[in-house]
């Protein structure tokens, strides 16, 4: 992940027998609902200080979705195809790499790095950054592990 004036790069990067997983196959970019339901990323981004928030739901498959909450799990769906992350995946036997960029503010931000990952038999995994105590909750703030500085001229 990096920063530039614009907004924030990712690379997620999932390594491994992917044959065991069920990655959603390639589709045209748009906005999908539900896709936490199967194997994408997320970010959710928070200004410091703030209980307001954005997730973004970054799938393989090139579809996507964002949220905006004025507070925990308290949201809506942005539908707003300027939003649109420009979701790239590179993959091989082994790896599978997504390259999305999330265009923000130059404010200090606080970010959850997160992904739900399915297997071959339908099971869900929740990775984070940091999950609270208790069971993965992507939302909660101690998830908001990450934090990018004020970008300046």
């Amino acid at each position: 992940m990096h920063r530039t004036r614009e907004g924030i790069a990712l690379t997620y990067s999932l390594e491994g027998q992917l044959e065991r997983l069920r990655i959603p196959p390639p589709r045209p970019p748009r906005i999908t609902a539900r896709l936490w339901q199967h194997t994408c990323c997320e970010i959710f981004i928070a200004r410091k200080g703030l209980t307001v928030y954005h997730e973004f739901n970054l799938a393989p498959s090139g579809e996507w979705a964002a949220y905006a909450f004025a507070r925990y799990r308290d949201g809506a769906p942005l539908v707003d195809e300027k939003l649109d992350p420009g979701i790239r995946v590179r993959s091989s036997e082994e790896k599978l790499e997504l390259d999305a960029f999330i265009r923000v503010d130059r404010a200090a931000l606080s970010l959850a790095l997160a992904a739900v990952v399915e297997d071959e038999d339908g099971a869900l995994s929740y990775w984070a950054l940091k999950h609270p105590p208790g069971k993965p909750d992507f939302h909660h703030p101690d998830a908001f592990a990450a934090e990018l500085d004020e970008v300046r001229n």
